[in-house]
C-alpha cells in the first residue's frame, strides 16, 4: 500500500495505527492466560492448606488429579482448532472458552472426594483445550513473522505472571479466608480464581478481534483493514494467495503429513518435560523449610525473573531474526538449575536453582514461537499444525505429574536427573532443526535461480518466504 504520491511513509503511518490498535485488544489475551495457569495451578496451592487430607488421597492420587487434566486438554486441541478455523469468530470462540472453564474452577471448590476432583479437572482441561492454540493462531493471522516472537512473549508471559500472581492470589486466600461461611481456605481458593476468569471473559466478548478476512472489521478503517489483508499475504508462502477458512480437513491433512510439524513438536514434548517441576513449584519451595504463607510468596520472584528473561529472549530473536540459539541458551541453563539441586539441600543454592528453572520457559515459548515461524501453507493448515503440535507436546504434563514422587522428596535428584536429561534431548532436536531449515533454505535459493533465469519478470518468480532458523 502506497500513499497518493507513491509514499512508503503514508503506509508506515497506517501500519503504526493498525499495529497500536491491535496491540491494545490482544492485550486481552494475555489476561486471559494469567488466569488460564492461575486456573489450572490451584490445585498445586491447595495441596499446602488441607486439598489431599480433605478429600482423603492417598499414594498417586493428587498426580492422577494433576495429570488428567491433560488428558482432557489433548483431547480437545486439534478439534478445537479446526471447529475455531471452520467458524472463523475467535472474538466469541475464545471467550466462551474462557467463560466455561472459569465455571468449571468455580466448581472445584465444591468437590467432595477423589472422583469428583478427577472430573472437574478432566473438563477443566477439555474446555481450556481451545485457548492457547486458538490465541496463537489469531496472533499468527494478524502479525508478520518479524514481529511474531515478540508478540508471543508479551502473551506467553501471562504464563510467568499466572505463576507469580496465582501464589499472590493464594497466598492471601489461606491465609484470610479460612472457615468464612463454613468453607476452608482452599475452596475458597477456587471460587475466587473462578468468579475472577468469568468477570474477565465477559469483558473479553467486546473486546477481542476477528480474523482479518472478515468482512467487516468495525474498530478499522477501510485502509487499515485492506493493509492487515496485505500484510497477510507478503509474508505468506504465497500458496494461499486469498486466505480461506474453509477446506480444514485439506488443512488437517497438510499438517499430520508434515514430518517437520512432528519434528517441532516432538521437540518441545521433552522441553516441557523438563519445566513440568512448574506443576509442584509450591512443593519444591516448601522444602526450603518456610511455613506455606511464605513458600507461596517465595514463588513469586523466580517467575517474575523468568517473565522479564523471556521478553528480552523473544525481542532478540526477533531483532536479530535467529530462533534456535534463543531457545537453546535458556534450556541449557535450566538444565544448569537442575544439576545445581541435585547437588545440595543448601538453602541460598536451592532457592537460586529455581530462578534457573523458572526461566526455562522462555525457551519454550520461543520454541513456540519458532513452529509459528516455521509452517506454511494454508491458514488452515495452520491452525491444525499450531493444535498439533501443542497436543503433543502437552502429553508431556500427564507423564510430568509423575516425575515428582513423593517417595523421592524432599531431594528430588531423580526428578531433577530427568529434567536434566529431556532439556539436553530437546537442545538436540533443536540443533538438528535448525541445520534442516537451513538446507531447505538453500533449496528454495537455488529453485528461485532457475525461475529467475527463465522468467522475463525476476520479481514474480521468486518467493520471499524462507524457514526462520
Amino acid at each position: 500500500m502506497l500513499g497518493p504520491n507513491g509514499s512508503l511513509g503514508y503506509r508506515k503511518a497506517v501500519e503504526g495505527r493498525l499495529l497500536r490498535k491491535l496491540d491494545f485488544r490482544m492485550t486481552l489475551l494475555f489476561f486471559i492466560y494469567i488466569l488460564n495457569y492461575v486456573d489450572r495451578n490451584s490445585a498445586a496451592a491447595a495441596r499446602l492448606r488441607g486439598f489431599e487430607e480433605d478429600l482423603k488421597l492417598e499414594k498417586t492420587q493428587f498426580a492422577s488429579i494433576l495429570s488428567v487434566f491433560y488428558v482432557g486438554y489433548m483431547l480437545m486441541q486439534i478439534p478445537s482448532n479446526v471447529l475455531l478455523t471452520y467458524v472463523g469468530k475467535p472474538s466469541i470462540y475464545i471467550p466462551c472458552c474462557t467463560l466455561l472453564w472459569g465455571t468449571i474452577s468455580f466448581s472445584t471448590g465444591l468437590v467432595t472426594n477423589y472422583y469428583s476432583a478427577i472430573v472437574a479437572r478432566f473438563l477443566l482441561g477439555f474446555v481450556e483445550a481451545g485457548f492457547y492454540p486458538g490465541a496463537l493462531f489469531l496472533i499468527s493471522r494478524w502479525y508478520q513473522r518479524s514481529e511474531l516472537s515478540q508478540r508471543m512473549a508479551y502473551f506467553s508471559c501471562g504464563i510467568f505472571i499466572g505463576e507469580a500472581f496465582g501464589s499472590l492470589i493464594a497466598s492471601g486466600i489461606l491465609d484470610a479466608m479460612d472457615g468464612i461461611f463454613g468453607f476452608a481456605a482452599w475452596r475458597w481458593l477456587f471460587f475466587v480464581e473462578g468468579s475472577l476468569t468469568i468477570l474477565v471473559a465477559t469483558v473479553a466478548l467486546f473486546l477481542l478481534p476477528d480474523f482479518p478476512e472478515a468482512k467487516k472489521i468495525t474498530w478499522l478503517t477501510h485502509e487499515e483493514h485492506m493493509l492487515a489483508r496485505q500484510r497477510m499475504f507478503e509474508d505468506s508462502d504465497k500458496t494461499s494467495p486469498t486466505p480461506s477458512f474453509g477446506g480444514t480437513l485439506e488443512g488437517c491433512f497438510l499438517a499430520f503429513s508434515d514430518w517437520k510439524v512432528w519434528c517441532m513438536g516432538i521437540a518441545l514434548y521433552f522441553a516441557l518435560l523438563s519445566v513440568s517441576f512448574s506443576m509442584y513449584f509450591p512443593t519444591l519451595a516448601s522444602t526450603l523449610g518456610y511455613d506455606p504463607e511464605t513458600t507461596l510468596l517465595l514463588c513469586i520472584p523466580p517467575w517474575l525473573f523468568a517473565a522479564a528473561e523471556a521478553l528480552w529472549v523473544c525481542r532478540h530473536s526477533d531483532k536479530k531474526g535467529e530462533r534456535c540459539m534463543h531457545v537453546i541458551v535458556p534450556l541449557a541453563i535450566g538444565a544448569l538449575g537442575f544439576l545445581l539441586a541435585i547437588s545440595t539441600m543448601n538453602v541460598v543454592i536451592r532457592y537460586t536453582s529455581l530462578f534457573l528453572m523458572a526461566q526455562t520457559k522462555a525457551g519454550t515459548i520461543g520454541l513456540f514461537a519458532w513452529v509459528s515461524t516455521a509452517t506454511s501453507g494454508t491458514p488452515a493448515k495452520r491452525a491444525v499444525a499450531l493444535a498439533l503440535v501443542n497436543t503433543l507436546s502437552q502429553s508431556s504434563n500427564i507423564v510430568g505429574a509423575y516425575v515428582w514422587v513423593k517417595e523421592w522428596g524432599p531431594t528430588y535428584r531423580k526428578s531433577f536427573a530427568i529434567c536434566t536429561a529431556t532439556a539436553l534431548v530437546s537442545i538436540t532436536i533443536c540443533l538438528w532443526m535448525r541445520n534442516t531449515f537451513k538446507q531447505l533454505n538453500r533449496q528454495m535459493d537455488l529453485e528461485d535461480e532457475r525461475r529467475r533465469s527463465g522468467s522475463d519478470s525476476p520479481e514474480d518468480s521468486t518467493r520471499s518466504w524462507r524457514y526462520h532458523t
